[in-house]
């Protein structure tokens, strides 16, 4: 399999990158531009992107492998993510329209201007870079396991991080947002029509659909049922599914997606779009791995139930080639989604305080994508825990920026204090539970996180003063576009 993965991988490469430096014809230039795509994206190529972007090495790599070490409960830890979309459907709108109204690049450029702090903006940044570096490394090390495992090792796994990084590092300098969507759009379809094909083999080799339900109840039946084999406790399941409920505002590589859309009606489609690829895609990856139990029973590390599973005789080589290869784009696709995030967040919320000129900040964004890949690099080549608790321990981190989110527009009470202090504050404590692997009575420190981050917001907010004028003149434009287009 070994040539043959090589030689996918290189012409799937040239590909990309050939679409990539295409979609710098018509590039404009200035910040909107490059971080957005010029504000212009339909709803059929964001819906691909969005998708893209959201399901990573998570879900052929890591879902399959949670589904692998806990069973069904890896199928509702996806569902409340699907659910927590709703969040899209009232924030949305609100996002588009801020952005609009006052030329918001990045969701921390947003807050800033809302609480009249620059400062708010600037920790938003740094907690982003905190949480988001880990959750790139977390796509390579997906990449790394799948080509090492797929080839036995004759494709290195630090070989795989590598290829996964150079392919987004090119990618994301090419065009910016534009590079990134039409990538995406090329990835997405890859993705899920090769890991369609896949399963279709693996239940063939199983004897058919209905064999492979018997098999797994009669076989594996404890998997079946929650807690199942004894991963997902009550507690282990909040804690894991809280932070994935808050995803699609809380990580600014996602959130950010809401400022491009051309139109609303263009990020409605969006989110139609994305939840019928999220829920195909999700019993795929589920589906791959209760195979994976029958097929490659007693694994010691449940991340490789993938490459395990594609090495046997249930896959045909040429079909176990071209799904790695779409693995290995929906890993790339994040990868490159975040640099260009955090190179954003780096330019207009760390840097152009401090330097205002615009060909400067484009300069440090860019050198920005530079440094993080290679930290990401380095933290991937520790091969840290599984895949989907690095995810949403990521995850965990940035819940902390929810209360402000939330209160930017529904909490005229709201300050920078407050704001600054609940980021500040809950992240330190979410990051040393998380380093120290401490539950406070029990309790993740997902949720313990959260919960600190509303109580600073509430508490120091009510003890400040807000700045009311502010919150009404912000609030002013948005309120007006949702009448206007009828949202509530």
């Amino acid at each position: 399999m070994t040539p043959g993965l090589i030689a996918a991988l290189t012409v799937y490469a040239l590909i990309g990158i050939g679409v990539a430096f295409a979609a710098r014809r018509g590039l404009g230039a200035g910040a909107a531009e490059y971080y957005l795509a010029g504000r212009r994206a339909g709803g059929v190529i964001s819906a691909l992107s969005y998708g893209a972007t959201t399901y990573s090495a998570f879900m052929m790599v890591g879902l399959a492998g949670l589904t692998y070490a806990g069973g069904v409960g890896a199928l509702g830890f996806e569902l409340v993510y699907l659910a927590g979309l709703g969040l899209v459907a009232i924030f949305g709108p609100r996002f588009w329209l801020a952005s609009r109204a006052f030329g918001f690049i990045t969701p921390a450029e947003m807050l800033s201007h809302r609480y009249a702090s620059r400062w708010v903006g600037a920790v938003m940044a740094l907690t982003a870079c905190v949480f988001l570096i880990p959750y790139s490394a977390v796509q390579l090390m997906g990449i790394g396991y799948l080509v090492s495992g797929v080839t036995d090792a004759a494709i290195g796994f630090e070989q795989g991080i590598l290829i996964g990084a150079a392919l987004a590092l090119i990618w994301t300098l090419a065009a910016g947002m534009r590079s990134v969507l039409w990538t995406d759009a090329l990835q997405v379809v890859v993705m899920l029509v090769t890991s369609l094909i896949a399963a279709g083999f693996v239940i063939a080799a199983l004897g058919g659909p209905v064999a492979f339900l018997e098999s797994t109840r009669a076989d594996h039946g404890e998997w079946l049922s929650v807690p199942g084999p004894g991963l997902f406790s009550l507690t282990t399941f909040i804690g894991l599914t809280v932070p994935w409920f808050f995803f699609s505002i809380s990580n600014p590589q996602v959130s950010q997606r809401l400022f491009t859309t051309e139109s609303i009606g263009a990020m409605r489609t969006m989110l139609l779009g994305f939840l019928i690829l999220g829920f195909v895609y999700t019993l795929i990856s589920v589906i791959w791995g209760f195979s994976a139990l029958q097929l490659v029973p007693d694994l010691d590390q449940p991340d490789l139930a993938t490459p395990r599973l594609l090495a046997t005789d249930a896959v045909p080589a040429p079909v176990a080639i071209v799904l790695v290869v779409g693995i290995v784009a929906a890993a790339v696709s994040t990868v490159d989604s975040i640099l260009l995030s955090l190179s954003a967040l780096a330019a207009r919320d760390l840097y152009r305080p401090l330097a205002p000129s615009g060909g400067h900040q484009m300069i440090a964004g860019q050198a920005v994508i530079l440094i993080v890949t290679a930290l990401a690099i380095l933290f991937a080549r520790l091969q840290l825990d599984l895949i989907t608790v690095l995810s949403v321990a990521a995850s965990s981190g940035l819940l902390v920026t929810v209360p402000s989110i939330v209160g930017c527009f529904f909490w005229r009470r709201g300050t920078a204090s407050g704001a600054i202090v609940s980021m500040l504050g809950a992240g330190v404590v979410v990051t040393a539970l998380q380093l120290t692997g401490f539950d406070p009575l029990g309790i993740p420190a997902s949720i313990c996180g959260g919960a600190l981050a509303v109580a600073l917001f509430v508490g120091i907010s009510l003890a400040t003063r807000a700045d009311s004028a502010r919150a009404d003149a912000f609030l002013a434009p948005v309120e007006a576009g949702l009448a206007e287009h009828r949202i509530r």
